[in-house]
């Protein structure tokens, strides 16, 4: 009985894991580490010029700097007023197995004037701007610059509602381009902020 008693012991013992030393105990997962974000190309759907290549380099790699795993993909974000997943973006999300999908469209408020605006404040009128992108070099007078709005939103994949739907309001002034990029790291923080939470 002794000798089945103590077979039975070394069979358990030779089967179970080994001790973990303090070192070695697993961590909780954080939130937000090891997701991945596709960045869909960023669609110009306003009438200004934009690099939009250029400001979903920028997109992704700001993403990557708050510490996010951040693919750009090849397929754009729609041009149609409301913001969803083409069949495109899905299809490369599940190819490189993304948690998320994050899509950018730059949108001209005057473009879509029945569209509810934000109120805005402004005190004696528009502001013209003396920049150096006036082709006549400020001798053709004030240069007035409208807002554009940066509409995003946060998919999961798979899902139709979004985690995240928001849009900032941008004064462009110069190239159009480079005065956005700022509002791509704004973004970023964003979506940051939101896939750390969950």
């Amino acid at each position: 009985m002794r000798i089945l008693a103590l077979f039975a012991f070394l069979i358990a013992l030779f089967l179970s894991p080994p001790p973990k030393s303090a070192g070695q105990q697993a961590l909780p997962p954080q939130p937000g580490r090891g997701q991945s974000i596709c960045v869909a190309v960023v669609a110009n759907a306003s009438a200004k010029s934009a690099f939009v290549e250029r400001m979903t380099e920028r997109l992704t790699k700001s993403l990557k700097d708050n510490k996010l795993i951040a693919l750009m993909m090849d397929s754009s974000t729609t041009t149609q007023h409301r913001l969803e997943p083409t069949a495109a973006n899905g299809a490369e999300s599940r190819q490189t197995d993304c948690d998320y999908i994050l899509l950018t469209q730059i949108l001209d408020p005057q473009a879509h004037p029945l569209e509810p605006q934000m109120p805005t404040i402004s005190i004696g009128g528009r502001v013209p701007s003396t920049d150096a992108s006036d082709p006549m070099g400020g001798s053709s007078g004030p240069v007035y610059r409208d807002n554009l709005k940066i509409s995003f939103a946060l998919f999961r994949r798979g899902q139709w509602k979004p985690v995240l739907d928001t849009l900032i309001q941008e004064r462009p002034s110069g190239h159009i381009s480079d005065s956005l990029l700022p509002a791509m790291d704004r973004k970023a923080n964003r979506v940051s902020h939101e896939v750390n939470k969950n």
